[in-house]
């Protein structure tokens, strides 16, 4: 670590997550740009980061995740929810399930009708494109030769393959690309794995760049607050896990990669936030910006949970010594097999209604079960099919408990708040046991175990989805981009009313996009890299 006290970079970026990754390794591409990322979290080196089975290991593990809890929500039956992010290299890319979605090109065209010039479908392919390892290679909607690896499931698990059959059976088609001309039917996901191995932005990005002598990455470093020279950032100031504070100085932009989470907390800890709220917490006001943690979205899911009839699920291989033993040497030998499986292989996107545009509900499907991820699997055989609205109306907020920077803020998600909500996770549910009634599901399942059938009503559905739902790990839009009086960032991603000083993470998307968030977010720092650049381009 050096010893000195002020840093000195071009460009300051916040957070080495999915986004942050993807910025501080494109800026760092040109030699002459001095580029220092700041991570609070420590190296990826946990090996169950790397080990796509591992998620399962590092759900609730504070050494790589802030294991953060939503405040209690009356959508969610008064309930705290657990909401885990990552705290390493490579955020919670280095955490996640490995899905790779990118979301419904209808969304980014919504965005620029939104007025974010510049967002619209078209518009970003080239981005997703460009991160992209496509292994099935380049296509119109695909690319070949970035530092995501783009890889297909490596096994065709019984239960996932009956999963399909099913929803085939009652109508869907089969998509073998989700992230391809249309989103709808039933089929694998692609996953952010390369040969059996997670391919985190931390691997994929970041592990490249850090050779260059111009790129400074400096771990185990919480921010505390950006530092401004009137109403333009100037740098930051973080603090080391030995407690010393170190000052940093940028001569041309700050960052803001933290998430949708920690970005708005960060901003209102330097004065940028709700006046009202600030000066409740006795931080002096920068600029009163209104909608500095609002807006919040996330996409909330409830299970079917069943027992198998046939011993093939993955609580089977965890339960038996012997195939443990098994299935890691299947791993170690070809990098496929249970220790190769994501959070969930296998999906389908439906609408509720015959007379939406596009999927409004995803539901997916795991060969495992457990009742929370952190408790462990349960000790039978057992499988998961999850539901979760693509494009919810209902939206939260993100507030300071304190002042300080350790302390986690409170985060009230707001769920199922609106009717359209409530209706489409109760649809979805009933869709979810279409599927299970199915000859080519039925032969697997023993039965029902969660609900139950007892559970039959709407009521008491929507009852059941608020007690025993949750997240699936989406959180956005509390530095949402736009033109209206509550966005945060303009479409450039610079904050309204203040200069030298970006946001750029899942926190700016003006709505949640329909499906997993992490390719979208590599897709917004792919996209900041190239504004940043032409900026530096601009002053040359």
């Amino acid at each position: 670590m050096p010893s000195e006290d002020i840093f000195e970079a071009d460009f300051i970026v916040i957070g080495a997550g999915s986004a942050g990754c993807a910025i501080a390794a494109r800026l760092s591409e040109d030699p002459a740009t001095r580029v220092l990322l700041l991570e609070a979290g420590g190296e990826d080196r946990n090996r169950w980061i790397h080990i796509p089975l591992g998620f399962g290991k590092t759900f609730a593990d504070p050494t790589v995740n802030w294991c953060y809890e939503t405040e209690p929500d009356p959508g969610a039956a008064d309930r705290r929810v657990f909401w885990p992010r990552g705290k390493v290299l490579g955020g919670s890319s280095s955490i996640n399930g490995m899905v790779y979605i990118r979301g419904q090109a209808e969304d980014f065209d919504h965005w620029r009708q939104l007025g974010n010039t510049g967002w619209s479908y078209d518009d970003i392919l080239p981005y997703f494109k460009r991160s992209e390892h496509q292994i099935r290679g380049a296509d119109r909607w695909h690319g070949t030769g970035g530092p995501l690896c783009v890889s297909d499931v490596p096994d065709r698990h019984p239960i996932c393959e009956a999963f399909i059959a099913a929803s085939m059976a009652l109508g869907y088609p089969r998509n073998d690309d989700f992230n391809g001309e249309r989103q709808d039917g039933a089929g694998y996901h692609q996953t952010t794995t390369r040969n059996g191995r997670r391919c985190s932005t931390a691997v994929g990005y970041l592990r490249p760049a850090m050779s260059r002598p111009n790129l400074r990455v400096v771990t185990n470093a919480l921010t505390e607050r950006i530092t401004f020279d009137g109403r333009r950032a100037t740098g930051v100031v973080f603090r080391l896990d030995g407690g010393e504070r170190r000052t940093a100085r940028a001569a041309s932009e700050v960052i803001l990669c933290g998430g949708a989470v920690n970005s708005p907390q960060l901003l209102m800890l330097s004065g940028i936030g709700p006046a009202a709220q600030l000066a409740a917490h006795g931080i002096d006001v920068v600029h009163d910006l209104p909608g500095v943690g609002q807006s919040l979205q996330d996409h909330y899911s409830a299970p079917l949970k069943f027992k198998c009839t046939l011993p093939i699920t993955v609580n089977d291989v965890m339960q038996s010594n012997l195939k443990k033993l098994k299935a890691g040497l299947q791993y170690y030998t070809f990098k496929n097999g249970p220790l190769a499986t994501i959070s969930s292989p296998a999906a389908l996107f439906a609408r509720t209604r015959a007379e939406l545009a596009s999927p409004d509900i995803k539901c997916s499907c795991s060969p495992f079960s457990a009742e929370r991820p952190q408790d462990g699997l349960h000790p039978w055989s057992g499988f998961t099919m999850i539901v979760y609205q693509l494009r919810p109306e209902s939206r939260g907020h993100i507030a300071l408990k304190s002042a300080d920077p350790a302390d986690p803020p409170a985060v009230h998600p707001n769920y199922l708040a609106t009717e359209t909500d409530r209706r489409t996770i109760v649809e979805g549910l009933k869709l979810l046991r279409r599927i299970a009634e199915t000859p080519q599901m039925q032969r697997l399942v023993a039965e029902e175990f969660q609900p139950g059938p007892a559970v039959a009503g709407d009521d008491e559905l929507l009852d059941y989805a608020r007690r025993r739902g949750g997240t699936v790990y989406h959180p956005t839009s509390t530095c949402k981009m736009g033109i209206d009086p509550m966005a945060v960032v303009d479409p450039e991603l610079r904050v309204h009313g203040l200069s030298g000083l970006r946001v750029a993470d899942a926190s700016v998307m003006p709505t949640v996009v329909s499906g997993n968030t992490n390719a979208a977010t590599i897709m917004i720092g792919e996209k900041a890299a190239d504004l940043l650049r032409q900026k530096l381009r601009m002053a040359a």
